[in-house]
């Protein structure tokens, strides 16, 4: 199941769940420059986390203090536009709905 960082994170890109991600699937991180030409830190209004990369050990979950992390099964309907926002991210707008719906 993947993990959606939802609208709470605008404006606070707080980066405790960075530091305890296991895995670095958390993006962009502060001082990170990315290959790929993704967006860094200071050109982002979020954090992002990257299905692929996420092992879903929900870490993040309870160290973010603006409750913005949800797994998608969790991820008030209000915010289901912050999928696409994340997809958007990661994938530079190229969907793969496999990564997103793992399991369901």
């Amino acid at each position: 199941m993947a993990y959606i960082i939802a609208e709470p994170c605008i404006g606070t890109k707080d980066t405790a769940c960075v530091d305890v991600c296991p895995v670095d699937c958390i993006h962009p991180a502060k001082g990170r420059t990315y290959d790929d030409g993704r967006p860094t830190y200071d050109e982002v209004p979020q954090l992002y986390i990257d299905p692929t990369e996420c092992i879903d050990c929900s870490a993040c979950v309870p160290v973010c203090p603006v409750t913005a992390i949800f797994a998608m099964d969790d991820l008030p309907e209000k915010w289901n536009a912050f999928i696409e926002i994340n997809k958007n991210y990661v994938d530079g707008g190229k969907f793969q709905p496999d990564k997103y719906t793992k399991g369901v």
